[in-house]
């Protein structure tokens, strides 16, 4: 999903303005990120959870050279889906094959 493509539902949905949904769309993102930089978490009910989770430090080879390399601890994003968006996306993927299948 990208910026565009929220704009685009938020004109369709609410019949406004494309400059207004540019704006709402991003307050909305910025709504998300400022919430997963407060509380480490942001959900939404039937679709699912970005949590930050902290890497550890550790030791990587660069694959070029084939050298170790320190990599510092840090943190990261993660998605995980919701069980209902789990069980809708593979509805979709099953009706793809089939689709694939006839034709």
């Amino acid at each position: 999903m990208s910026k565009k493509f929220l704009t685009d539902v938020i004109v369709q949905a609410a019949e406004v303005p494309s400059s207004r949904a540019n704006q709402l769309a991003a307050d909305i993102i910025a709504a998300i990120k400022g919430e997963i930089i407060e509380t480490g978490r942001f959900t939404l009910p039937d679709f699912g959870a970005f949590v930050v989770r902290e890497t550890p430090k550790r030791t990587a080879l660069n694959p070029r050279t084939g050298e170790k390399v320190a990599v510092k601890a840090g943190a990261t994003v993660k998605f995980k889906a919701s069980p209902a968006l789990k069980e809708a996306a593979l509805a979709g993927l099953k009706k793809a094959k089939r689709k694939a299948a006839k034709g």
